[in-house]
């Protein structure tokens, strides 16, 4: 098989499958639409495909939506051409999906990760904005893909035809596996609780861009992450009238002010990089009215998982003893963890070995740092405990704004280099 030609033969559905993706983005736990269509597609190639339970283990998943919020978009998945029968089966909130190739002869184990889900954001109107131009952009208010993922699902698809393609070649068990639930690192860990890390031997995921920016340019193992902590904290206090009688209120939105200060004020660690922000709060119900309720949404990141650890235990204390302070209730709940990993560097010559062999790859990078934090390391850090090797890659990409922007876009001829470099290394770790 002509690698390189089978791909070009199928850029035009890599294309597509994108954009309609990027016209139906969906967040994390609610991607039903999403996940139907890679359902139904694995399906049709012969994979045996698994949701629900068999491919994320319920108690695990973090920051689930509430009830009538998943039911609300587990309808409107089917009213926007989502085949009913796969949206049952996922109802509640089980997105992922994974294909499976059983071949029955001795072989390794391959897994590769795929991310789907979106951003809270609203993509860009201008009229200059490429998918508003050609017809793709975004149909959902405050959902747009804004970080690549619905690249990174068209890849995980194209990559899935092609190995079905020249299954008769393929040796040991293949595992794609399509993650809800990323962005917040809330989705990884509970495809790892239920079972799928287990007994790989190699692991491969990917990003489009990100700190790698020129198109052809693929970077073979990425570094440097960092554990994070996503924390949501609710602060209630009681409601008085601001001039009549403000004594008997108890102020949640002051107390949560003067945490967000003292939060900032956490001292950093000596023995590495560490990172907080409040991403937002929503509190008071008037300008006369003493706050009796603040909700705020922050996140810690340390350049370890020790060093992160440090940084939620503070964190955690100034919430509790500030809300004390201001004699109001702070409940906080942990809404999205992962932990600190580094790609296995066994892997980077025979990354750089395949990526050689590609006429569209310009420049091979052994290794860059993230400076970011990515759930898949839950992945990762399973299969390197168990004796496996696990890689992170970059697939170069020229952007027309940064990542979690709302005029994010990338090169498509991207999704071309991203398939064919691992539908390679699937093939090449097969052959020893």
């Amino acid at each position: 098989m002509d690698i390189s030609q089978e791909v070009l033969r199928i850029k035009s559905k890599l294309i597509q499958r994108r954009r309609d993706f990027h016209m139906y983005p969906e967040s994390g736990w609610l991607e039903y639409r999403t996940a139907a269509i890679i359902a139904e597609q694995l399906s049709r190639l012969g994979y045996h495909v698994h949701v629900r339970e068999e491919a994320c283990k319920s108690a695990s998943r973090m920051g689930v939506p509430q009830p009538e919020v998943l039911w609300y978009h587990e309808n409107r998945a089917i009213e926007e051409g989502a085949d009913p029968r796969w949206v049952e089966r996922m109802r509640d909130g089980h997105t992922a999906v994974v294909g499976v190739i059983r071949t029955g002869k001795p072989g390794p184990v391959i897994a590769l990760r795929f991310d789907i889900d979106s951003n809270d954001l609203t993509e860009c109107s201008a009229a200059d904005h490429r998918p508003v131009r050609e017809g793709f952009a975004s149909r959902h208010e405050n959902m747009m893909h804004a970080c690549g993922h619905d690249g990174h699902a068209a890849i995980g698809l194209g990559v899935a035809e092609l190995l079905a393609g020249c299954k008769e070649r393929l040796t040991g068990e293949i595992r794609l596996l399509f993650q809800p639930a990323e962005e917040g690192s809330r989705g990884a860990k509970a495809m790892v609780d239920a079972g799928w890390l287990d007994g790989v031997d190699y692991l491969f995921g990917g990003h489009i861009a990100f700190r790698s920016k020129m198109l052809g340019e693929i970077v073979g193992a990425v570094g440097g992450f960092l554990a994070t902590t996503k924390i949501n904290a609710v602060f209630t206090g009681k409601a008085a009238h601001a001039g009549a009688a403000p004594e008997e209120g108890r102020n949640a939105l002051l107390a949560a002010a003067s945490a967000i200060v003292h939060l900032n004020g956490i001292s950093r660690h000596s023995e590495g990089a560490t990172r907080i922000n409040v991403g937002t709060l929503k509190a008071g119900s008037g300008r006369n009215i003493v706050a009796d309720k603040a909700v705020m949404e922050l996140e810690t990141r340390g350049e370890t998982t020790e060093l992160n650890d440090f940084m939620k235990k503070e964190t955690i204390r100034i919430l509790e003893q500030t809300a004390k302070l201001h004699d109001v209730d702070c409940k906080w709940e942990i809404v999205g963890e992962a932990p600190g990993a580094e790609s296995s560097p066994g892997l980077i010559p025979l990354i750089r070995q395949e990526a050689e062999k590609m006429g569209n790859v310009k420049s091979f990078v052994p290794r860059m740092d993230l400076g970011g934090s990515e759930d898949v390391v839950y992945m990762m850090n399973r299969v390197q405990k168990q004796g496996g090797q696990a890689s992170y890659l970059l697939f170069g990409s020229p952007l027309t704004d940064g990542h979690h922007q709302v005029r994010f876009d990338f090169d498509e001829d991207v999704l071309v280099i991203g398939t064919e470099i691992l539908v390679r290394l699937v093939l090449a770790c097969q052959e020893g």
